[in-house]
């Protein structure tokens, strides 16, 4: 198949990723497709009801699935925005798990459906607040957030089953100012509030924007790849290395760290699992196929970034 042109289906397109991956794909000569909640605005979206199984989506809904060569899943309710209460626990699993789950049956059951699913993940599936670096082979932890990340991954195996090529974009911190951490702590730097976490130990396993962009779109492209990929830079950080970087990109002062038992109190168990711990994540997998990072370490990352 001709991996120019070919009909691209996006859901998550208006996030942060998406965003970004869009126009590149576009520029390759693709057709791409946003899956939307609301009603299609133009020609280039279709309605998508993630937390509706197949049968109970109307028939005009599903078939507008039909055709497309690739399926880029990369929607999910946003872990960070608020703490994890039981309600809010449950939204992030239906939003990721579920939606999945009924994506790929819903891509199963067509005439036509995608020869590729390729599908977000995280690293947050590999146990917290440890010095062992976790590659693709690692196996995940036992906490809220590893269950979250393996049940999420599993939900597209049924598509693997049947022949379709499934990839699994296991996402680090994201570095950009439209979004993400730095969206919200370059502001805190400029007014001279950054500083370390706890003791700021903690490993940061972050990746470019525009590098995961070009993993993604080498994904698309490379017919061999499948399974999990660690999409995260090949030199992670600990908390206080990332601190007095982005301080000295943005030539600030760094401030008297924060106590972890403050991010505790202020965020609970969101705080604890994605503040206060960390992962240090290897990329082994893009690094044995040569993939070239233009931003391999955090410095080139945020003066990408951030000048």
């Amino acid at each position: 198949m001709n991996t120019a042109g070919t009909r691209i289906l996006i859901t998550g397109a208006s996030g942060l990723i998406g965003s970004a991956l869009i126009p590149e794909l576009q520029r390759q000569g693709h057709q791409v497709f946003r899956a939307v909640r609301t009603e299609p605005a133009g020609d280039d979206e279709i309605r998508w009801r993630p937390l509706e199984t197949p049968q109970q989506i109307p028939a005009s809904e599903r078939e507008a699935f039909e055709g497309f060569d690739t399926v880029i899943h990369l929607a999910g309710e946003n872990i960070a925005s608020h703490r994890w209460t039981d309600q809010r626990k449950q939204e992030i699993r239906s939003s990721r798990i579920e939606a999945t789950t009924n994506l790929a049956a819903l891509l199963g059951q067509l005439s036509s459906g995608p020869s590729e699913f390729i599908s977000a993940s995280a690293v947050g599936g590999y146990p917290a607040d440890s010095d062992e670096i976790f590659t693709e082979q690692s196996a995940f932890g036992r906490d809220y957030l590893a269950e979250v990340c393996r049940d999420w991954e599993s939900a597209s195996d049924s598509l693997a089953a049947s022949g379709v090529r499934v990839v699994k974009l296991r996402i680090g911190i994201v570095l950009s100012p439209a979004g993400g951490i730095l969206e919200r702590l370059v502001p805190l730097f400029r007014w001279c509030l950054g500083s370390r976490i706890g003791s700021g130990k903690q490993w940061m396993s972050w990746i470019d924007l525009d590098d995961l962009v070009e993993i993604v779109k080498l994904v698309t492209t490379t017919k061999t790849i499948e399974g999990p990929i660690n999409c995260v830079a090949p030199a992670a950080v600990r908390n206080v290395d990332f601190t007095t970087t982005l301080a000295a990109i943005l030539r600030r002062p760094v401030a008297p760290p924060v106590p972890a038992f403050i991010i505790r109190l202020l965020y609970g168990e969101m705080g604890q699992s994605l503040i206060v711990e960390g992962r240090r994540v290897l990329p082994a997998r893009l690094m044995q196929m040569g993939f070239h990072f233009k931003s391999p370490d955090l410095p080139s990352a945020l003066r990408n970034q951030l000048h």
